[in-house]
C-alpha cells in the first residue's frame, strides 16, 4: 500500500492558490484514476482505490501546512505505514514554473509542510517537487505561494497535472524514471516529431547538360575553313 499525500491549505479561499498545487494534483489523479469519493479521515480528506498493482489512499491534510504532518502521522500509524511507503507532492519556488523532480529523503528547504511532516514521520519519504517558480526576493515568497496562478499559468498546469496523473501508476509502483518521462511527454512533447516522415523530399530543377568535351581521339570532321576559323576564337 501507497499513501500519496499532497500539500496544501484547506477551504475555498486557498483553493487555487500556488501553494495548494499539491491537493490539485490529487484531485487530478483521483478523478482520472476512478478513485472513491473524498471524505474526512486522519485530519484531512482521503480517497481510496487502485494505481496498477498497488493500492493507494489519497490525503490531503486539512490541518493547514505547517501542521500537515499530524494528519500524515495518524494516517501512518492507523494504516500501520514506513515512511518509505508516503509520496508527498508539493509545491517547489527553486523550480521553474511546470518543471518537476521526484527526490527520496533530503530535508525541507524551509518548506513548512515539508518541515511538520520530517518532524512528524522522519524524512525518508519520497517527494515530488512540483516548480511554481520564484517572485524574485525572499520577502515576496509569502503573497506569492497564497496567491492564485495567474491566467497565464493555466496551460502548463493544466498539462503538469495531466502528465502526474498519467504518470501515477508508475509513481505508486516505484518506477520513478518512467513517472518523470510520463510527465516530460506531456509538458514537453518532441517537437516536430514525425514531421520529416510526412514532408516530401525536396525536388530540384535538372541542371543543364554542359557540353561534352571533344574526344582527342576521334577523327576531325571539319573542313578546312572551320579548322582555319577555330584557330582565331
Amino acid at each position: 500500500m501507497k499513501l500519496i499525500v499532497g500539500l496544501g491549505n484547506p477551504g475555498a479561499k486557498y483553493a487555487q492558490n500556488r501553494h495548494n498545487i499539491g491537493f490539485m494534483a490529487l484531485d487530478r489523479i483521483a478523478e482520472d484514476h476512478g478513485f472513491s469519493p473524498w471524505k474526512a479521515r486522519f485530519q484531512g480528506e482521503v480517497s481510496e482505490g487502485r494505481l496498477g498493482s498497488e493500492r493507494v489512499i489519497l490525503l490531503k491534510p486539512q490541518t493547514f501546512m505547517n501542521l500537515s504532518g499530524q494528519a500524515v502521522g495518524e494516517a501512518m500509524r492507523y494504516l500501520k505505514l514506513e515512511a518509505a511507503d508516503v509520496i508527498v507532492l508539493h509545491d517547489e519556488l527553486d523550480l521553474a514554473p511546470g518543471k518537476l523532480r521526484l527526490k527520496q529523503g533530503g530535508g525541507h528547504a524551509g518548506h513548512n509542510g515539508l518541515r511538520s511532516m520530517i518532524q512528524h514521520i522522519g524524512a525518508e519519504f519520497a517527494r515530488v517537487r512540483l516548480g511554481i517558480g520564484h517572485p524574485g526576493h525572499k520577502d515576496a515568497v509569502a503573497g506569492f505561494v497564497l496567491h492564485d496562478f495567474a491566467k497565464a499559468d493555466a496551460e502548463w498546469l493544466d498539462d503538469l497535472l495531466r502528465g502526474i496523473s498519467e504518470g501515477a501508476v508508475f509513481l505508486a509502483t516505484g518506477d520513478g524514471g518512467r513517472f518523470q518521462n510520463a510527465v516530460a511527454a506531456r509538458v514537453a512533447p518532441a517537437r516536430n516529431a514525425g514531421r520529416a516522415a510526412e514532408k516530401p523530399a525536396p525536388t530540384t530543377k535538372e541542371a543543364p547538360h554542359a557540353p561534352s568535351a571533344p574526344d582527342p581521339q576521334a577523327p576531325d570532321s571539319r573542313t578546312a575553313l572551320q579548322k582555319l576559323a577555330d584557330r582565331f576564337r
